[in-house]
């Protein structure tokens, strides 16, 4: 506790009673510095007084007493400063603050009259400076108070504006109470216009006048706040303030809805990143994908990434939005095939509160929305229904969404990346699927080979696998065996990697001993008859190949005619697009006359 901290309020105590008993009044502190002082006292505000003084006394002994004789009492003869003394009587009385003694009040007579005045009138003097000194004491207390008060606001104002979100206080008129400097950006006005502000500027009317009158909370309410070149939206959250049970105002958490966004989209999929390095493979037909994918990344078109099943789609897709300007923000994915129809559309695109019966409050933001800024896998669009297909289409043509039940176009910035195992071209000619949606999805379009197509990375795939199956299952099987890559070199694969590694898991699982066997292996693998190689066995021509050579001869056919391309992709029963992807696939040579 610290008197110079209410120097003032002490200066005009001492004043008062000087004029009220008229002798001079000093106050010392509890580190022997004079506070304040009246006549001869008022020049020495600021000295250090002896510790062996009157003072020092009183504040050792926490009692007030009454020095008559000044000059002769044993306090006085143990002072320094005893033979300059002009003193002719004082009244010491202790300034205590929690029976802690906190500093001294002095009432010193320098006349006889002064000294008569102060014998006389000594128990009324005592009463009246511990009045005093409990004055002073309430004095400092308060200021304290005072002084905790502004640092507890300053604290709280620091909080508040360290805080990532806008924080807005309102009473129940929505009034302005008080705000953060977040929220100033928010709604970027300035702090003239926010104190002369209603909440109803910033929100709905209904809205607020709902909260006034039903006293609920609300989370995640969707707001669109448009003021001058100001486009924003944003989300708040609601908490009532009660003072005695009584509800008094309101306050509110404004967030930016792209930031509310991303961390739903840290804590969903930001730990999932994927790079091209982590994509296995080093046979030509597949290092060539890879090379395009990378190409691809550096692009803002949409891409169709077509393959068999678990041929790893999802897996180029995600190495493409890694690798693409757009890392830092979400990747979103979704299938297609796995939501019901008539969930998907909500999923995709949100849908605002009330929209349809069980609609939760405050809407929800689709997939589209939780991409801003990033990437959206559609996986397995093929399955997609058409009505659905109409809507995706109006999307990446204006990229603008419009939510279930929403009167508002939404811009987003969103890259689309699609994929399917499904041969589109011929579910656009069976109507199964919008050939406009085809070309807008098909503009950079990437084909996964089988792996069937690349067997040769079977080998390197197994020692990556083995590697992941050893540490998640905790095991430490060393090799396979050779018969088991016989078998593998010899199976054709439907289900691709995925299938590969599901047989390497079980391998593992089922493997007591550092090597998997074929016994490891499952059944439908082991009981598969390899191929014959007998010679009297006729050579079996594959399907690619008898493709290449009908192709070739189709088009040496027609080469004379300038529509040369079209005739020959008629007579093959193909599109012009798809002949013009097996010629590229097939490195064919095309000549025309």
């Amino acid at each position: 506790m610290d008197l110079m901290k209410i120097a003032s309020n002490v200066q005009n105590i001492s004043e008062a009673i000087a004029s009220v008993v008229k002798v001079d009044v000093t106050v010392v502190d509890h580190q022997y510095t004079r506070v304040s002082g009246t006549g001869c006292y008022y020049h020495r505000i600021g000295e250090t007084v002896s510790k062996g003084s009157v003072f020092g006394v009183a504040l050792r002994r926490g009692e007030s007493f009454i020095i008559e004789d000044a000059g002769q009492h044993a306090v006085c003869l143990q002072c320094e400063d005893l033979k300059y003394c002009k003193e002719y009587a004082e009244v010491c009385c202790p300034i205590k603050v929690n029976n802690e003694v906190i500093g001294v009040i002095g009432l010193i007579a320098f006349e006889e009259k002064q000294r008569n005045e102060i014998l006389c009138n000594q128990k009324n003097l005592i009463k009246f400076l511990n009045k005093m000194a409990d004055l002073i004491s309430s004095k400092l207390l308060e200021q304290n108070s005072t002084d905790q008060i502004k640092l507890l606001a300053k604290e709280l104002e620091i909080v508040l504006n360290s805080v990532d979100k806008g924080i807005l206080a309102v009473d129940d008129r929505g009034n302005i109470l008080r705000y953060n400097q977040n929220v100033l950006q928010f709604f970027q006005i300035n702090e003239k216009e926010m104190n002369h502000s209603n909440i109803k500027d910033f929100i709905d009317e209904g809205v607020f006048k709902a909260l006034v009158k039903e006293k609920y909370k609300v989370k995640n309410k969707e707001i669109t706040y448009i003021a001058r070149k100001h486009h924003l939206r944003g989300v708040f959250d609601t908490n009532p303030i009660y003072i005695d049970n009584e509800r008094v105002g309101i306050v509110f958490i404004f967030s930016k809805l792209s930031d509310v966004l991303n961390v739903v989209n840290d804590i969903t999929t930001g730990t999932i990143i994927t790079g091209f390095d982590e994509i296995i493979g080093e046979t030509t037909i597949f290092q060539q994908a890879k090379m395009e994918a990378k190409k691809a990344s550096q692009s803002t078109s949409t891409i169709l990434i077509q393959g068999e099943s678990g041929t790893g789609k999802e897996l180029f897709a995600r190495a493409i939005h890694f690798h693409s300007n757009r890392a830092k923000a979400p990747f979103i994915p979704i299938n297609c095939a796995a939501i019901p129809e008539q969930l998907l559309e909500s999923e995709l695109f949100g849908y605002e509160e009330g929209a349809f019966t069980g609609a939760r409050r405050g809407g929800k933001a689709g997939k589209f929305l939780l991409a801003s800024g990033g990437t959206i896998f559609l996986d397995e669009i093929g399955d997609m229904p058409l009505h659905l297909q109409t809507k995706l289409l109006r999307v990446l043509q204006e990229q603008k969404i419009e939510k279930i039940g929403g009167k508002e176009l939404i811009p987003i910035d969103v890259r689309v990346i699609a994929a399917t195992n499904k041969d589109l071209e011929n579910k656009v000619l069976e109507g199964e699927f919008r050939q406009d949606l085809f070309y807008r999805i098909n503009v950079i379009p990437l084909q996964i080979p089988s792996l069937r197509e690349r067997k040769e990375d079977i080998f390197t795939l197994v020692e990556y696998l083995l590697n992941k199956c050893n540490s998640k299952l905790q095991k430490d099987i060393k090799e396979v065996d050779s018969q088991v890559f016989d078998i593998f070199m010899n199976y054709h694969w439907p289900g691709n990697v995925r299938e590969l590694e599901n047989t390497i898991e079980y391998a593992v699982n089922m493997c007591n001993e550092s090597i998997i066997k074929v016994g490891n292996l499952p059944k439908r693998l082991v009981n598969r008859k390899l191929p014959c190689h007998s010679s009297s066995i006729k050579k079996i021509t594959p399907i690619k190949e008898l493709e290449k050579r009908e192709i070739e001869k189709a088009i040496e056919y027609y080469q004379s005619n300038k529509q040369h391309i079209s005739k020959a992709a008629t007579a093959l029963g193909l599109s012009r697009a798809t002949l013009y992807r097996k010629i590229k696939e097939y490195d064919i040579k095309v000549v025309s006359k």
